[in-house]
């Protein structure tokens, strides 16, 4: 995710993938006709070779390909590149303005460092999976990669500060990011509630302690609506458009404290009215009076959507080895200046290696070959 956000942005991505094998991902999810769907999103404008860097081969190729690189991406255990004779000391004497982006389970130093670790596995260490779900059910991980891909996030962002540094005084650094760190950060205030007022914070379905209403509620025709409220002057639209203008007069709902206090009582009264109307004139009254809502939308819903159509948050691609279009999310985000853009889809597996291996290394296709090296799928 890092390198897909920085591919997004003009970097010129090299991944280097195990012979054969190849990125998990690869397998990951859905196929169609063998082919690993979201492997093309992910490492879209990517371009791939293939090196075993348990090989002096492959550990040349990326001492090779630092040489002039600004930054190399790692996701192993603490120590393993190191045992492959790759650690920061030895690429940063070859390019000391090389920046190393190490993401791993919990970090290069502490007493967990060594402990294996994905995404499930830090969205339940970090705090979230606690407060996910309902008050009597059991804690809930996310649908998706949540610390995958916020630390995606999060190391792209560390990078691209890395970066501004380099550029100012050429020296490099390692950026050392553990999965559960930005996802911490992003649970919002329950350390600093905790440190100060003793709280755990507990799961509450779709409410949030700090703010109501915000729910999701059940319409008239069997659909769910999404309802946030946080402002007064949003609340008071809110019991307008659901012609319950008395509730914003209640004195337990005069402000976000007070029906913080009476939440149960406001989701039941919300929720009565709201089951009066049917989604479409729900949505089209929220809007004329300005007050926030949305629809709790599906994936083709989502495909539907002449909002997201007119942003162009979804993208078409042609993929030659699917050998039909491919739509994807697009870049996030709108830059006057320097936009975003997908060049292509997930490569093959080593469909740069001549490109990369032969034409900007230098080596000798026959010799590569004799060593195990495929330029089937390269250009």
């Amino acid at each position: 995710m890092c390198s897909m956000f920085l591919a997004d942005f003009g970097a010129s991505v090299i991944k280097v993938e195990r012979p054969v094998i190849g990125d998990e991902i690869r397998r990951w999810g859905e196929t169609k006709n063998g082919v690993g769907l979201y492997y093309k999103a992910v490492n879209r404008g990517k371009k791939s070779i293939t090196a075993d860097l348990r090989t002096p081969l492959g550990v040349e190729i990326v001492k090779k390909l630092i040489v002039n690189a600004d930054i190399l991406i790692e996701n192993y255990r603490p120590g393993t590149i190191e045992k492959w004779g790759l650690g920061p000391d030895v690429l940063m004497a070859i390019n000391p303005g090389l920046i190393i982006v190490r993401v791993t389970g919990f970090g290069q130093t502490g007493p967990y460092k060594d402990r294996p670790g994905f995404g499930t596995i830090a969205e339940a260490y970090a705090g979230y999976a606690y407060i996910s779900g309902y008050p009597d059910r059991p804690p809930l991980l996310p649908g998706f990669g949540l610390a995958d891909s916020t630390t995606g996030l999060m190391a792209a962002y560390l990078a691209s500060v890395a970066l501004h540094d380099k550029r100012k005084n050429g020296k490099g650094q390692i950026v050392d990011l553990a999965l559960y760190e930005t996802l911490l950060t992003l649970l919002g205030p329950q350390v600093v509630n905790h440190d100060q007022l003793n709280i755990v914070q507990e799961r509450a379905a779709s409410r949030l302690p700090f703010t109501a209403p915000r729910n999701i509620y059940l319409t008239k025709d069997k659909k769910y609506i999404s309802v946030g409220g946080s402002a007064q002057s949003i609340f008071e639209r809110i019991c307008l458009a659901l012609e319950i203008p008395e509730l914003a007069l209640d004195s337990r709902f005069a402000d976000n404290r007070a029906r913080l206090a009476n939440v149960d009582a406001l989701d039941e009264a919300l929720q009565n009215a709201i089951l009066r109307f049917d989604r479409a004139e729900l949505m089209e009254r929220f809007i004329q009076l300005e007050a926030a809502i949305s629809p709790v939308n599906n994936i083709q819903d989502i495909f539907a959507d002449a909002h997201m159509a007119s942003r162009e948050n979804i993208i078409e691609l042609y993929d030659d080895e699917l050998g039909t279009g491919l739509r994807m999310q697009n870049v996030p985000g709108k830059l006057s200046r320097t936009p975003g853009q997908i060049n292509h889809t997930g490569p093959r597996m080593g469909e740069h290696n001549r490109e990369i291996l032969i034409d900007k290394l230098g080596y000798k296709e026959s010799d590569l070959s004799a060593l195990g090296v495929d330029f089937s799928n390269s250009k």
